[in-house]
């Protein structure tokens, strides 16, 4: 089953101390649908969404990846999606 909108699943690491303050300001970003504060090698589990690519890139590019205490981000775009209930 294909996303019917672009979608990139976004790990990040913040320096450390900073998560929940990356955490506030990730979920008000426009297009993000998920955000979680999450243990292990990585602080934050993102899903975004998006009406092309373009935006999608835009997001992670000019929003996720400048937020201050961003240290770093892995991207996977979404190719096909199944949920279950």
């Amino acid at each position: 089953m294909h996303s019917a909108l672009p979608k990139a699943l976004i790990l990040v690491n913040t320096e450390v101390g900073a998560e929940e303050e990356v955490f506030e300001t990730i979920r008000n970003l426009e297009g993000v649908k998920n955000v979680s504060l999450v243990y292990g090698i990585y602080d934050l589990f993102i899903e975004i969404e998006s009406d092309n690519v373009e935006k999608l890139k835009d997001i992670i590019t000019s929003k996720i990846r400048k937020i201050p205490k961003v240290k770093s981000t892995i991207t996977m775009i979404v190719v096909s999606t199944d949920v279950k209930a």
